[in-house]
């Protein structure tokens, strides 16, 4: 999918004012003779951004605009060594609002519902992100933050809230424990508005199954913005992207290339109008595609598919390249076995070879021991790796508020 011509402008103006500013990524166009952007041509030659490029700014040598104008900053989650820092103007938070609202509005929210929201607040973007976009919308918000599951049921039956944003793997937590106290019947929600995490399909039926819900999943990352730049619209998998903020390339993650509309590889996003820290062709390292044609719900925005995952999620035993998404995909059609597992790699010193230990949780109508076999065997066949495997009764693996660790590789700690 080529920029169009209003968006060619957007990103010309967008570079010339990255090029005006002292800024890290300004410095960066003028060493690579970037001077602006004319076509397509002109677009592909700038070079890529990255995480790294935000940690080497740090902390805000990514800021276009003076001081005065940034209102305030947030940070990503989940990093290691510096954090990365993201600096908004007052246009950037109201866009970010704007965008949110037109999620809610995807989703079948309306001011009539009642938003109970659980992912954290403070530097990490996802709560207040859940918020502005709820009162943007003029829907009530129940602004909970993560953690206290007692105070969010109570909260969640006595404010009959309509809508649970979360990220999947606390709302399988939340899903469980109303379950477990068979309070189903006292639960008012609608909707389900998930993100933050790749979820399996198994654990999409669950949640949705247990909780007799709609659930979305809402996409988005500090460095644009925050969650919040594309959502699914009900009966579709596919999220529509709001093509008047931002801009999606589908690119080889190997090569640099951008792929065919349809073929997968790695997102990169360029922020068309954003103040603060503008980005340009930003990796995402998700790994996704964009889905062709018009959808069937009439909103003409673009599509983009589930996300599949990281190019960074990657790990490697024995030789053979895995990702978390082929596991789920294995484990989802094993009869009994639950969405949730763990992968445990470590490295055997006395036989000087890899381990790798796969604990997945049953139900306990299915023989653990038969079940353990027939993942050992599926792996073998399909991955061609022989993983050492455990199976336990549901429940027995930790759950989490925030985004679930499933592969630990022990090798790298």
């Amino acid at each position: 999918m080529k920029l169009n011509s209003v968006q060619l402008e957007q990103v010309d103006k967008q570079v010339k004012r990255i090029l005006a500013s002292d800024s890290y990524y300004g410095k960066i166009f003028k060493e690579a003779g970037v001077t602006g952007v004319n076509s397509q041509e002109d677009f592909e030659k700038i070079p890529f951004s990255s995480k790294d490029d935000l940690r080497n700014a740090y902390p805000l040598g990514i800021q276009v605009p003076p001081d005065e104008e940034i209102v305030r900053i947030h940070s990503s989650s989940g990093t290691t060594g510096r954090p990365v820092i993201i600096p908004y103007t007052k246009k950037d938070v109201d866009d970010w609002a704007i965008m949110f609202a037109r999620c809610y509005e995807t989703a079948g929210v309306t001011k009539n519902d009642r938003i109970q929201i659980t992912p954290g607040y403070g530097l990490w973007t996802a709560g207040i992100g859940f918020q502005a976009g709820c009162e943007k919308l003029g829907a009530m918000a129940v602004p909970m933050g993560p953690g206290n599951t007692d105070k969010q049921l109570q909260m969640m039956i006595d404010l009959k809230s309509t809508v649970l944003t979360a990220t999947s793997s606390y709302a399988l937590l939340l899903a469980e424990e109303i379950n477990r106290r068979g309070i189903r019947d006292q639960i008012h929600l609608k909707k389900g508005i998930f993100g933050s995490e790749r979820w399996s399909d198994k654990m999409r039926a669950y949640i949705e199954r247990e909780l007799d819900i709609d659930l979305y999943d809402i996409y988005g990352l500090t460095e644009i913005y925050g969650p919040g730049i594309g959502i699914n619209c009900k009966g579709q998998r596919a999220m529509h992207y709001w093509d008047d903020y931002v801009y999606i390339e589908i690119i080889d993650s190997k090569t640099g290339e951008n792929v065919p509309d349809g073929e997968e590889g790695e997102i990169v996003i360029t922020t068309l109008v954003k103040e603060g820290a503008p980005l340009i062709r930003f990796r995402t390292h998700d790994i996704s595609r964009i889905v062709p044609g018009e959808c069937p719900c009439g909103c003409k925005h673009p599509r983009l598919d589930v996300i599949k995952g990281r190019s960074d999620d990657m790990f490697k035993v024995h030789g053979v390249n895995m990702f978390p998404s082929q596991v789920e995909e294995l484990l989802q059609h094993v009869d009994g076995v639950s969405s949730e597992y763990q992968i445990n790699i470590a490295h055997d010193e006395e036989k000087n070879k890899d381990v790798m230990l796969l604990t997945a949780e049953a139900e306990g109508r299915v023989n653990f021991e038969t079940t353990a076999n027939i993942i050992r065997e599926m792996f073998k066949s399909k991955i061609s790796i022989t993983p050492k495997v455990t199976v336990v009764p549901v429940g027995t693996l930790p759950r989490t508020q925030k985004k679930a660790k499933r592969v630990i590789d022990h090798r790298d700690l």
